[in-house]
């Protein structure tokens, strides 16, 4: 035991002080595959450049899937930490890192007793959890390499909770995450006759104001979703009417059905608002993984689980953040899941250039992930 704690936490350290980003994570692959094998554990061939996935044990009984992520963020780190980053421009603000030195620990906890296990573990170690619509869940889970789990578990650092504290609650837990561009075409001018040409600056402020009934105006007050404008952009001096403008934002959701809604509203105010001021409009849409939604199952599971390790057992807080685990719960067809918060402490919100995570939550979430793999391999999601 003692040994392994010791491991993880050089490993976390290691990974810490050289994060890499998206699609970007040889060295961290490198690293994973070392001790994996290191260990005696097959791996599982993915087809792509970064990650990689191991195969743990020969029961004949449900067949897990346990998934971390390893990529870090495009951040200066702020911190005073003594493994603190080494790249410039680039930290483990995410705790990715964290969750790739606990699943680790899980793997090799599981081979310790690979004979024993009633049935097969498949812990992937997925790259570009951040890189937004090009997600590294989308092209991983179509790769094949992790068809045959039956049910899917995962894990996310959370600053807010202390180590030894875990988050788990039933439903809706992370959003949808999808992102727009709107592009305002009219026709440009000198700023002193505006009645020369079609300012699109006022109809892009309409649109912006309009966009934001869709929450308050197009959803049922029972129903959770967002709509946020981000960046607005028109002109590049005092004097000139542009020919167009450019907004961007994103949409979240707690449901798929409200997701759909939304999407529905926001082209249909861009249509009308662009035709009420005679403007031309354009609308690029990119859909990122969907909501992730705990099985309730896997939760009262879960929570025996760690009630029995001594666990806090907390109900994570509700959040529009959106998580690409999602891709995992429906491709190639729809498995149950189950997100998992671990506390980490340090206060600072995740992407923060402050964040940190407290390994000593390492290996006691390395044991929760292991006992909860075997009790699923048992039972499937029937508790």
């Amino acid at each position: 035991m003692e040994q392994l704690r010791e491991k993880q936490l050089a490993w976390f350290k290691q990974l810490h002080e050289h994060p890499e980003l998206s699609y970007e994570e040889f060295e961290t692959t490198k690293l994973v595959k070392e001790i994996l094998t290191g260990a005696g554990i097959q791996l599982i061939d993915t087809g792509m450049a970064t990650g990689t996935v191991a195969s743990i044990g020969h029961g004949s009984g449900h067949v897990v899937g346990l998934r971390c992520d390893m990529d870090a963020l495009p951040i200066q780190e702020d911190t005073d930490l003594p493994y603190a980053s080494k790249e410039p421009g680039k930290m483990h603000a995410c705790g990715h890192d964290f969750h790739t030195s606990t699943m680790l620990g899980t793997a090799l906890l599981l081979k310790e007793m690979e004979d024993q296990l009633p049935g097969r573990a498949l812990v992937v170690f997925q790259p570009a959890e951040e890189s937004g619509n090009t997600s590294g869940a989308t092209i991983l889970a179509q790769s094949g390499a992790v068809d045959e789990a039956e049910l899917f578990l995962a894990l996310h650092s959370y600053p807010h909770f202390e180590a030894g504290t875990l988050g788990i609650k039933e439903g809706p837990v992370m959003a949808s995450v999808d992102t727009f561009s709107v592009k305002l075409t009219g026709v440009g001018s000198h700023a002193a006759t505006p009645h020369k040409g079609i300012d699109p600056i006022p109809g892009m402020a309409a649109l912006i104001l309009n966009l934001q009934t869709i929450v308050s105006r197009c959803l049922s007050p029972f129903e959770t979703g967002l709509v946020t404008v981000a960046h607005a952009e028109a002109g590049n001096t005092w004097n000139v009417i542009p020919c167009d403008a450019l907004l961007q934002g994103t949409v979240r959701a707690m449901d798929q059905r409200v997701r759909e809604k939304i999407k529905a509203a926001i082209w249909r105010m861009v249509e009308h608002t662009a035709a009420t001021y005679g403007l031309q409009w354009e609308i690029e849409w990119g859909e990122g993984p969907g909501p992730v939604v705990n099985d309730e199952r896997l939760c009262a599971v879960a929570r025996e689980v760690a009630t029995g390790l001594g666990f806090v057992v907390d109900r994570q807080e509700d959040t529009m953040g959106g998580e690409d685990f999602s891709e995992y719960l429906r491709i190639p067809r729809e498995r149950p899941g189950l997100f998992v918060r671990v506390g980490t402490g340090g206060g600072w919100a995740n992407h923060h250039p402050k964040f940190i995570a407290d390994p000593e939550a390492l290996y006691p979430a390395s044991v929760f992930f292991r006992d909860l793999a075997i009790r699923c391999m048992e039972r499937g999601t029937e508790g």
